[in-house]
């Protein structure tokens, strides 16, 4: 699945990133803990969080993520935001909650295994 059809099908809105949209989406993962997923995330995946900082960034710049999530209308801090535009790293923002979001990413068949 697109990363298009993800932000369409969730009703995400688009902070940075919009040059992004066809990228493949391969997996997800959820995590506030940024260790989590450093160890866990594989490249192409979907991550949803609550931590609205630039170390955020850098995880989907290092690990080549197909684009963060940020559930409960939540927003990057300013200096996350900036970084965020200048680099047009994918962050996409939502109102629902991320136990929604995350339900929601694999009633489309993100995470699941046949």
């Amino acid at each position: 699945m697109l990363v298009k059809e993800i932000v369409e099908q969730l009703g995400l809105v688009i902070f940075s990133g919009e040059q992004m949209l066809d990228k493949q989406v391969t997996g997800g993962v959820i995590s506030d803990i940024l260790s989590d997923v450093m160890a866990q995330a594989q490249k192409g995946a979907i991550w949803v969080t609550n931590q609205t900082h630039e170390n955020v960034l850098a995880i989907v710049f290092f690990k080549s993520l197909a684009g963060v999530i940020l559930p409960g209308g939540l927003q990057l801090d300013e200096p996350a935001a900036e970084k965020a535009i200048e680099k047009k790293l994918p962050v996409f923002l939502s109102q629902l909650s991320a136990f929604e979001i995350v339900g929601r990413l694999y009633e489309l068949g993100i995470g699941k295994t046949l």
